[in-house]
């Protein structure tokens, strides 16, 4: 056996707290990472493809598979007859007569909710058989604004409900009715906090195989967890846990939370599998994911506060609506209550009185988004706070100042019932103030203003908290209900370690990350707590539900990495490292606690002959077992489970302590916003952290630096859009801006550190933080600059002009008055007159337009024309919109004829990518020379994915279709080309700049 010298002192090298490069980059950035469609498929593996529906509300009368499953390479459709057959509704989070199954059966209560899908050999033919399948249905009105839809004639979602509030809670804290009584002011304010979503590079993945010997699902999917949601998709299939394998790949393109929502698909396609007896592969694309996979809650809140005429806070009154969308999605209502227990945020606010609602309406159903009911609770108590202090005259920060919890009392107990475990937010403020450079900020504002612009300075507190209890989401119930369905608490993290017989050490965590470099910080700290070097171990962060250690409690969210899953790999460690210990005791003859652990060496200090390898000694384990104590067992692997007892259930009494962990932020911005545009420029953003003890200080600013550029796009540019029809209208990039590295300026990121008692390393959580803390802080600032106090997200410069009274400029003298029309309710309608020259007389002109074979040549894209009756067609048309391409079962119909002079067309279409109805008038006037101008003037209305692509594109694009209408229509008659198609002409010359040439057809 080796040895060192005899004389020497070993220390252990310290890997934990310092500024580590990610070992996860390396592979990543040569583009070897292994992501949900790169794992390898079965042989015989089909692919699927899902139709959703156009509606937002109606029911289904019929689902009609058999054309798609006629088509060539089509093996199967899933519809909800199958579902109903062979599945569960998912659990619901509330008492309430709901039902969500992963396919509708009976109705579509949003724009993009599955109504069947289709499984063939490849995805192409999938998508193409899409329109093979036949749906039928009743349309029904619509439940869109959160307040409107809890009146009682609002159009009701799920009737077994006989509403749409399924939710209604209120809970009392302290003496708040005396507070307001004896309180010198009152200062309330309403805001309504938007719909946003995360965008993730990677959008969902599942790959699902299905063994009928044994009823038993095994699925891969780029899900993020959390667990519970397990027994939530082994309930909807009918199978117990142990026949549902649930995997993950190696890594993950992003999720921010919104991989969380991929379970419904989870489900899908595990009986898509059943369904053809082959494996199936689904791939969400990116249109499907803006309109059908999950958003964040927006929620309306009313909030007042009892003041002191110092701005002093004695109590809150708080009004929550939440609204969920079309289902009460797992593990929703959580967005309303994660808060929960830290309603008051930073501040030592005794007294408080909410009242909780949860409404559906029909939009998509939310679910986990970064910062997850931290955004929705600070937007309404940090815009209060500002309104303190403009109505008393006050300062801001001294407001803030005036009502944190005071240095020296922690662990303080906030009034609903959250157990801030550390910090000192006085002392927080104070080197936020002196070392983020406000006074330079105050001096830049006083100079702006001076100068007439408009710059303003926004201040924010928060606490985020980290490691939910598993226990918040029952606060959902009244006590009653919590006692009959058992207590639930905790939040139980798994680590799981093994040295191998040549010492090498491989770790294993039930925590699948999505970026955020959980395999650097695990190696930090199994390096630092055996003595090894960072490069000797391996970390798996795959799940397999079928042999991997996990809990209800596992998975990636609620900011549990650091404090709870880091935690309990040092527990694991630490198992390791006194078994090795009592080894080398035993070799040596020595106590157990002499045993140094040390640059990959294991050794007494100061004895050379008490020294040996780290193999070696963890060798012992397997090749020797007859030399290591009694009590060892042979082998070396080691699970640790934790779960923090500070965590309890709720009780009678209401209080909750919702998380284990609460770091401290304190953000503040100036901002100047220009006069004539209305765009928000930050001037600088500051944001301190307490986030306990730093693991690894590179990886923190790099979770802060994400998540600040997150929440500038929902201060800014972000929101998910909903006609009052119902109809989505974000659904592409081009009308849901996402902040790029161009718009996201480099925050002031400062630090303190007041470890946390509860966990193992004093970690606490980081990730989500500026998404709680930012879009208010932008808002405040915001509100700073303009001396407004109805400020709402995202700030986009026209919803800013608006704010400051700045009138839209007139329309350019060259534009018409149809081409500066933007659709009323954001691209569902759409609208356009012109007219156009044709050769031959009003007669001849009206003729043509009644022949079914020259309909049939001037339609763009139409396959067939049928006659159906007098004037009446049915036509089957493929258009294309953007990135849209969809094929169309079409019924046109030619009325209020008055020959030669009009006539009116009225059509129809359905399509699986959306439905379109319109209505034109016609009109003939005889010219000299033989020649008819026609006038024509349309209205349209579409829905579905096609009504995704934005008011602008969509505009553009019908413009465009009547255009050809009428250029084939002017070619088929003998005449030229008409005005309009210069439009066109101008389009191949832009092209041509870009690509080098014009128009090749």
């Amino acid at each position: 056996m080796s040895s060192a010298p005899s004389n020497r002192t070993t220390t252990t090298k310290q890997y934990i707290g310092t500024r580590q490069d990610r070992l996860e980059d390396d592979a990543l950035l040569r583009g070897q990472g292994k992501y949900g469609d790169d794992v390898p498929t079965p042989p015989g593996t089909l692919h699927a493809a899902i139709v959703r529906s156009p509606y937002p509300h109606a029911r289904l009368k019929s689902v009609d598979p058999s054309r798609a499953l006629a088509m060539k390479g089509v093996h199967g459709v899933l519809t909800g007859e199958d579902v109903r057959r062979w599945a569960m509704p998912f659990p619901v989070g509330v008492r309430q007569p709901m039902e969500h199954w992963c396919v509708a059966v009976d109705k579509v209560r949003y724009v993009g909710e599955p109504v069947a899908v289709v499984i063939a050999d490849n995805r192409y033919l999938a998508e193409d058989a899409l329109t093979g399948v036949d749906v039928e249905y009743e349309t029904l009105s619509v439940a869109i604004d959160t307040e409107l839809a809890i009146e009682s004639d609002a159009p009701v979602l799920h009737e077994e409900v006989g509403g749409n509030v399924v939710s209604d809670r209120k809970f009392r804290y302290g003496d708040p009715e005396t507070a307001f009584a004896e309180a010198d002011r009152h200062v309330s304010i309403k805001v309504r906090f938007p719909r946003s979503s995360c965008m993730p590079i990677e959008c969902y993945v599942v790959l699902a195989q299905f063994d009928s010997a044994t009823t038993a699902f095994d699925i891969t999917a780029n899900f993020q967890g959390p667990y519970a949601l397990h027994s939530v998709m082994c309930r909807a299939l009918k199978v117990p846990a142990n026949r549902l394998r649930l995997r993950t790949p190696p890594d993950s393109g992003g999720s921010f939370g919104i991989k969380q929502g991929v379970f419904p698909y989870v489900v899908m396609m595990g009986l898509a599998a059943r369904k053809v007896g082959a494996p199936v592969k689904w791939v969400e694309d990116r249109l499907e994911h803006l309109q059908g996979a999950s958003s964040a809650t927006n929620r309306v809140s009313t909030i007042e506060a009892a003041v002191t005429n110092e701005g002093r806070v004695t109590a809150l009154r708080l009004d929550q609506l939440d609204d969920c969308g079309a289902y009460l999605r797992a593990p929703e209502p959580a967005t309303l209550y994660r808060m929960h227990g830290n309603l008051t945020g930073a501040y030592a606010i005794r007294n408080l009185a909410v009242r909780n609602r949860i409404v559906m309406t029909n939009k998509t159903p939310t679910g986990l988004n970064r910062g997850f009911g931290g955004p929705q609770v600070y937007f309404a108590l940090e815009r209060l706070m500002q309104c303190v202090a403009v109505e008393l005259g006050l300062n801001p920060l001294d407001v803030i100042r005036a009502n944190l919890v005071p240095s020296g009392v922690f662990p303080y107990q906030s009034a609903a019932g959250s157990l801030l475990d550390s910090g000192d937010y006085p002392a927080g403020v104070e080197k936020g103030v002196k070392e983020g450079g406000l006074d330079e900020l105050l001096k830049r504002r006083d100079e702006a203003r001076q100068q007439g612009r408009l710059y303003g300075i926004g201040f924010t507190v928060a606490v985020e908290p980290s490691i939910s209890n598993m226990g918040y989401i029952t606060m959902a119930f009244t006590p009653e209900e919590r006692r009959r369905a058992g207590p639930k608490n905790g939040a139980v993290s798994t680590a799981t370690i093994t040295v191998d017989p040549l010492g090498s050490i491989s770790v294993h965590v039930s925590s699948t990350p999505q970026g955020q470099g959980h395999k650097t910080v695990v190696a930090q700290v199994v390096a630092e707590t055996l003595g090894v070097s960072m490069d000797a171990i391996n970390v798996n962060v795959e799940l397999d539900t079928g042999k991997d250690a996990w809990s209800i409690a596992s998975g990636n969210y609620s900011s549990r990495f650091s404090g709870a899953v880091a935690g309990a790999v040092y527990k694991a460690a630490l198992k390791i490292r006194e078994r090795l210990a009592n080894m080398a005791a035993e070799q040596w003859g020595v106590a157990s606690d002499q045993v140094r652990f040390a640059e990959s060496r294991i050794f007494v200090e100061g004895a050379a002959e008490h020294s040996a390898s780290f193999h070696r000694i963890a060798g012992a384990a397997h090749w020797s077992p007859a030399t290591t104590p009694e009590s060892e067992p042979g082998g070396l692997r080691e699970t640790a489970f934790w779960t923090p007892p500070e965590l309890k259930a709720p009780e009678d009494d209401e209080l909750i302590n919702s998380s284990l962990c609460y770091g401290f932020i304190f953000d503040y911005c100036g901002v100047e916003v220009d006069t004539i545009t209305g765009a928000v420029r930050i001037d600088r953003y500051v944001t301190l952290h307490d986030a306990g003890r730093m693991l690894n200080p590179k990886i923190v600013d790099g979770q802060i630096r994400g998540g600040f550029a997150q929440a500038l796009g929902a201060a800014l540019m972000e929101e998910f859009s909903y006609g009052d029809d119902g109809s989505f209208q974000s659904g592409t990039l081009a009308d849901y801006l996402i902040p790029t590295s161009v718009e996201v300026p480099e925050p002031v990121i400062l630090h303190m550190e007041t470890p946390s008692p509860y966990t193992p390393l004093g970690a606490k959580g980081v990730g989500e933080g500026n998404n709680m803390s930012t879009p208010v802080c932008i808002a405040n600032a915001v509100a700073d600059a303009i001396g407004v106090k109805d400020i709402e997200l995202p700030l986009t410069p026209s919803k800013v002009r608006t704010l400051i009274g700045i009138t839209e400029p007139p329309r350019p003298s060259w534009m018409s008055e149809t081409e500066a029309e933007v659709p009323s309710s954001g691209g569902s309608k759409l609208r356009a007159k012109d007219s156009v020259e044709l050769p031959g007389n009003s007669r001849e002109v009206f003729d043509a337009l009644l022949d079914p074979e020259a309909l049939a040549a001037i339609i763009p894209g139409c396959h067939g024309l049928e006659l159906t009756g007098e004037n009446q067609y049915r036509a089957d048309v493929t258009v294309g919109v953007g990135m849209i391409r969809a094929r169309f079962d079409a019924r046109v119909a030619l009325y209020d004829l008055d020959p030669p002079r009009s006539l009116k067309l009225r059509g129809s279409g359905k399509s699986a990518m959306g439905s379109a109805e319109a209505i034109a008038k016609v009109i003939l006037t005889d010219l000299e020379g033989n020649r008819t101008r026609l006038e024509y003037d349309y209205e349209a209305s579409v829905g579905g994915k096609i009504a995704s692509v934005g008011g602008r594109m969509l505009q553009s694009a019908s413009k465009m279709i009547i255009g050809q209408v009428f250029s084939r229509f002017s070619q088929r008659m003998g005449g030229g080309t008409p005005r309009f198609m210069s439009l066109q002409q101008l389009w191949q010359r832009i092209k041509a700049l870009f690509t080098g040439k014009g128009d090749q057809s």
